[in-house]
């Protein structure tokens, strides 16, 4: 593999500024992000959000109404897709049916005319490094979904691009397969080192794959950090509520400044300040920071969903209605469906968003 790292170009990626709209439907509005070389950045969001416009966008197939896009600090807006020197995996593989796993791989090098010995050379270090070789000479029919999915990447890695975009590649395989694939396609981005862009509406695979998370919303980047500051440190509600489960209840401001919910002072994210110290907000608070003891009085367990060493509680709570609390399972042996527990938040798990 030495080889195709050596020659595997890698280049960064910025949009500033990025704006397009169709219509009277605003995908993008002003759009800054920058993705550093040998970097995979996911775009996460809800449908519509614009995230696949932005990878639609990078791979030419749509001009921005304003703004510029960079590959390797090379303006790019205006240059045709065939000249951007990218990669692209489709969500439903796009294979030629009537070529092999091998011939698929070795098309984009063949239609370059790149000479027969670079090509059988590439193939085979890519038949290897996805782990493919004992499938080299199927044709798609004969292949599974997950090896169809392999073959697409190393046909889009072949030609050694610049930069590799990924559109929902995931989304059609089984959860199973799905979460294989994924650690697959992070072995080969971080062996190869090679500048990727993944769209997904995943925030699982998000989470799990990438380096950083870029949260869209309505066309507009809400926050771009890692995958533990994203869930730990969301800059904005919709990403809290959107990464990861939440619960949402009330807080109140004490005399002193100080914020409390489910009864105890709790440490808040970011610069919010009520200048009325009566107002009440909303705490985000995520269910593994509610501690649940057993009462006579409170709320009510609803159910008990066993996850391993995580059994995730459901609860009526009397004043903020139904609550989710993740516990460990060693914990909850006593618990039973109709009983009663006093519930709080566990400062020790970090501070919450108000909202």
């Amino acid at each position: 593999m030495t080889d195709l790292q050596t020659a595997t170009a890698t280049q960064g990626v910025e949009l500033a500024g990025v704006r397009k709209t169709f219509g009277s439907t605003v995908a993008l509005e002003h759009l800054d992000l920058v993705v550093e070389p040998g970097e995979l950045v996911c775009l996460l969001g809800p449908s519509g959000c614009g995230k696949t416009t932005a990878l639609r966008l990078l791979a030419g197939f749509e001009q921005p109404d304003a703004g510029t896009i960079r590959i390797g600090g090379k303006d790019i807006t205006s240059v045709p897709p065939r000249r951007r020197g990218f990669g692209m995996v489709f969500q439903d593989y796009s294979l030629f049916p009537h070529l092999t796993a091998r011939a698929n791989i070795a098309y984009g090098l063949r239609v370059r005319r790149t000479d027969a010995a670079t090509i059988a050379r590439t193939v085979d270090d890519l038949l290897e490094v996805t782990r493919l070789a004992e499938h080299a000479d199927k044709f798609p029919h004969q292949l599974s979904g997950g090896q169809k999915q392999r073959v697409a990447l190393a046909r889009a890695i072949a030609t050694r691009p610049g930069l590799l975009l990924l559109d929902e590649p995931l989304s059609a395989l089984d959860a199973q397969v799905r979460e294989h694939l994924r650690d697959e396609i992070r072995r080969i981005q971080r062996e190869l080192g090679v500048t990727t862009v993944l769209v997904t509406h995943d925030q699982g695979e998000a989470m799990a794959i990438s380096d950083r998370v870029a949260v869209m919303n309505t066309g507009r980047l809400e926050q771009i950090a890692t995958p533990r500051e994203l869930y730990r440190r969301p800059a904005t509600a919709f990403v809290a509520g959107f990464v990861g489960t939440v619960n949402r209840v009330r807080a109140r401001r004490g005399p002193d400044g100080s914020w409390w919910a489910l009864g105890v002072p709790v440490d808040v994210i970011g610069d919010l300040v009520a200048t009325d110290t009566t107002a009440d907000r909303l705490a985000i608070v995520r269910p593994e920071q509610v501690e649940v003891r057993p009462a006579q009085a409170g709320a009510r367990v609803v159910a008990l969903s066993f996850l391993g060493a995580v059994t995730r509680l459901t609860l009526d709570h009397p004043e903020e209605g139904p609550l989710l609390a993740d516990v460990l399972s060693e914990s909850t042996d006593a618990l039973r469906v109709g009983e009663h527990v006093s519930v709080t938040v566990r400062t020790e798990a970090g501070a919450v968003m108000l909202a």
